[in-house]
């Protein structure tokens, strides 16, 4: 089964940046989202480049949960760009 990325997106927008409770493809914060197979990788940033780590990671695995409970999907590979802990962040995540 083909990942249909009107549903990926669809679940993208129900994350919310919880320092400002709104959507964070409103807020523009996705930096790229590619489907390969049944892999989605997501590619995100933050407001500034000093958010606080929790509000980082806690996008990151809102963005892993929601994108998994698109059909076909079977891996979520999340990672956040152009942050001051980017490095530490991205290893949080992907050890999830």
């Amino acid at each position: 089964m083909a990942v249909d990325s009107e549903q990926v997106w669809a679940r993208l927008r129900e994350v919310r940046d919880p320092e400002f409770g709104r959507s964070i493809v409103e807020r523009e914060l996705i930096d790229s989202v590619t489907i390969d197979d049944s892999t989605v990788r997501v590619l995100y940033h933050l407001t500034v480049p000093f958010c606080p780590m929790p509000f980082a990671l806690h996008i990151g695995r809102e963005i892993r949960r929601l994108v998994s409970q698109v059909p076909g999907v079977k891996r979520v590979d999340v990672a956040v760009n152009e942050h001051l802990q980017t490095e530490a962040i991205n290893a949080e995540l992907a050890s999830q």
